[in-house]
């Protein structure tokens, strides 16, 4: 397993950067893009991208990141134990933090606003978009910071095996 190792902790440092990234990207531009816009184009743009979401792109970084960090604790046991408890701790955190937080709280509020109508009156619908957006944000921010600590350990277990397995000259 140790042979894995590398391999397998710079592909779990990778998928929580990639995770980390789409979360970071809805906190500093997509949402606040769409709360500027009418609230009737908000709702639409947001039923599209909610629909759109669910794809073998996006999957490898959502459903992976924490069995890869896991898979990597493993590998790394024996050559780094200070990376693999990294890892372990990474793997946990996101599980919690970040997808099952995200499959609980952010998926049904997308499901939610997936059968809302899209109203003609735009007071309407900005009642309704507020109500969505957020406390959408705010559960957004928390699996951001999540999902960065956990690229941070990551990235600290990749330095961490390195120091363990570097050969004395």
């Amino acid at each position: 397993m140790s042979r894995l190792a590398l391999p397998a902790t710079l592909t779990a440092t990778l998928l929580s950067g990639a995770i980390f990234g789409f979360f970071y990207a809805w906190v500093c531009s997509t949402m606040w893009g769409l709360d500027q816009a009418d609230p009737r184009v908000a709702i639409g743009a947001m039923q599209a991208m909610n629909a759109s979401v669910r794809n073998v792109t996006f999957a490898p970084a959502f459903f992976g990141t924490p069995f890869v960090l896991a898979f990597a604790a493993l590998c790394c046991w024996h050559p780094a134990r200070r990376a693999a408890v990294l890892l372990a701790a990474a793997a946990l955190l996101y599980f919690g933090g970040g997808m099952l937080l995200t499959m609980t709280i952010n998926v049904p509020m997308n499901e939610e606003l997936a059968l809302i109508q899209i109203p003609e009156d735009t007071a309407q619908a900005q009642v309704i978009w507020d109500a969505y957006s957020q406390p959408w944000q705010v559960w957004n921010v928390i699996r951001t910071v999540v999902s960065g600590v956990t690229l941070a350990l990551a990235a600290l277990a990749l330095w961490s095996l390195g120091a363990a397995t570097r050969q004395p000259v």
